[in-house]
């Protein structure tokens, strides 16, 4: 007796059976009559030659990255340290972002302050007295020529800022720790006990190497709801043999204090949900970019090679002449001797520059070697585009060569990466930049440092409010200063932008350039000089000095 299985459909109808259809070496399974592949996307067609060894894992973002961790980030380091569009593409990356100095731009929320207490004291009027203020405490805070914001006393705010992004490109992540140096507070020494301390994200790894667990990640803990709670970071790098017992000690380190005060400070690109420690931003083109190195090895050799040159003489030596040499004659030293004579008695000259002679029958004799690859040049730029595409700025700004580039062309490739660099800006200030000027303003208010209406929340009541701000960094520039400085301007005339972000985009503070005209015009008012043209037209009348009567 047999027994057929038949499988229905949804609707109960018995389906047609899937025959396998062979197509060359391959075996691809079609629909009935109509050779149509079962697969509704190719992408999922693993039968085809293209798509048949090509089955990588689903795994969750921590298993991709934490097992492999350290020999990406081994790898993207030598690399940014021994390859020089890497290098270059970094220093791009961070010159265009933090450059040498972030400067706070404080902009407190006074309407949300108000909204919540009832109290009209926070206002416009309010938020201009605080943020003075307090950009003013934070400069001194940050630019402290004892360097005391930093807990080794070796970077100001500013170079931690952009040493924490430099770890955050080619590590992946950037890690800060908060530290609580009251000692160090009193007269000529630090003002605030607030210090902070720039970890390098290998020691942020899971106590004795132990693999990741439901509540641990690469050193990060985590609860249930997957918020990090605490952060386990070597006492030492896990290479320093020097220092080798602290190297095997782990420190956890809680987010958090009991009283609200932000201790760790972890930042890194997220690309999946669920995902706890980043990658670098050359991790996609690693590869091509090894491939690339040993092309260059490769292509160095051959055109080595083919500078060299080899030159022989040939003389007119038979087989029985050879012979008679390997039988200790004397007739072949004669035939030298009578060759150096040659040479000797018979000099060539040209120019005063002496040619060298042979004697009859002999003959120079050169080889060339040819290199017959013309396209390096060509491939190696579209690889460094591969790269610019990898790290979100332009070719040029890599490679630093603009020969090939007119206005349009540049123009249109700095406003793309531009966008980039934008977020990029923006993310590290809202991941790393901000929450450091927000764990010192929580010790300056609680210092009652800053002035304050009555009644007012205190600072962990509304810290998003009190610590909302901006950070004024690198200029964007112009590729032509006189067509983009005319677009600002009728920009700002027609009511599309402001003076603020104007000078926000070239990196300037508009309280600041507004000052420097009145103080310029005040100069050129007490020396009795005209003002020049660009003081504006309504700045005619009032910078030029009143003249007395004449005496009658």
């Amino acid at each position: 007796m047999t027994t057929e299985t038949v499988i229905l459909d949804s609707r109960g109808r018995p389906m047609t059976p899937m025959p396998l259809k062979a197509t060359g070496n391959a075996t691809r399974l079609t629909e009935g009559m109509g050779g149509q592949s079962v697969f509704p996307y190719e992408a999922s067609n693993w039968s085809t030659q293209e798509m048949g060894d090509w089955l990588p894992w689903i795994r969750s973002p921590d298993a991709e990255i934490n097992q492999f961790r350290d020999r990406m980030v081994a790898r993207s380091r030598d690399l940014v340290r021994n390859d020089g569009w890497a290098a270059g593409g970094i220093t791009r990356i961070l010159d265009n972002t933090v450059g040498a100095s972030l400067r706070l731009s404080a902009n407190p929320d006074y309407r949300a302050l108000a909204a919540m207490t009832g109290n009209r004291r926070f206002d416009a009027s309010w938020a201009e007295e605080y943020r003075r203020t307090v950009e003013a405490m934070w400069r001194g805070y940050a630019e402290d020529i004892g360097r005391y914001s930093d807990v080794s006393r070796q970077l100001t705010i500013s170079q931690q800022l952009r040493l924490a992004l430099r770890h955050k490109l080619v590590d992946g992540d950037s890690l800060v720790i908060a530290h609580w140096k009251p000692e160090r507070v009193g007269y000529g020494r630090a003002t605030y006990a607030t210090a902070f301390m720039l970890v390098d994200p290998d020691r942020l790894s899971n106590p004795y190497q132990m693999v990741d667990s439901k509540h641990m990640r690469g050193g990060v803990e985590i609860d249930d709801d997957g918020v990090p709670v605490a952060y386990h970071i070597r006492k030492a790098h896990q290479n320093d043999w020097y220092n080798s017992v602290e190297s095997m000690e782990w420190e956890r380190v809680e987010r958090e204090d009991n009283d609200g005060w932000l201790r760790v400070i972890h930042d890194f690109e997220r690309d999946r949900a669920g995902q706890n420690r980043g990658i670098g931003v050359f991790t996609p083109v690693l590869a091509r970019f090894k491939m690339l190195a040993r092309y260059y090895g490769v292509e160095l050799q051959a055109a080595t090679i083919a500078a060299t040159f080899g030159t022989y003489v040939t003389s007119p030596y038979d087989p029985d002449q050879v012979q008679e040499a390997l039988e200790e004659t004397d007739q072949l030293s004669a035939y030298q001797g009578l060759r150096a004579d040659w040479a000797e008695q018979r000099p060539a000259m040209l120019n005063g520059a002496r040619i060298p002679t042979l004697a009859p029958g002999e003959a120079i004799t050169s080889v060339g070697a040819a290199h017959p690859h013309n396209g390096f040049g060509d491939f190696a730029h579209e690889m460094l585009r591969t790269f610019a595409a990898a790290a979100g700025i332009s070719a040029e700004q890599i490679s630093q060569d603009w020969s090939k580039t007119n206005y349009s062309s540049a123009r249109a490739a700095l406003l793309e990466s531009w966008k980039t660099l934008t977020r990029r800006n923006t993310e590290f200030k809202i991941g790393t930049a901000t929450p450091m000027f927000s764990c010192w303003l929580h010790e300056a208010m609680d210092r009652n440092d800053l002035p304050l209406p009555n009644g007012a929340p205190d600072f962990m009541e509304a810290r998003t409010a009190y610590s909302r701000c901006d950070w004024l960094g690198v200029a964007r520039g112009w590729v032509d200063p006189v067509k983009e400085k005319q677009g600002a301007i009728l920009g700002m005339d027609g009511g599309l932008s402001t003076l603020k972000r104007e000078c926000a985009e070239q990196g300037l503070d508009y309280e600041e350039v507004i000052q420097q005209r009145k103080a310029e015009a005040d100069a050129f008012k007490e020396a009795g000089l005209p003002p020049p043209n660009w003081f504006g037209a309504n700045a005619t009348d009032a910078a030029i000095p009143e003249q007395e009567p004449n005496a009658q």
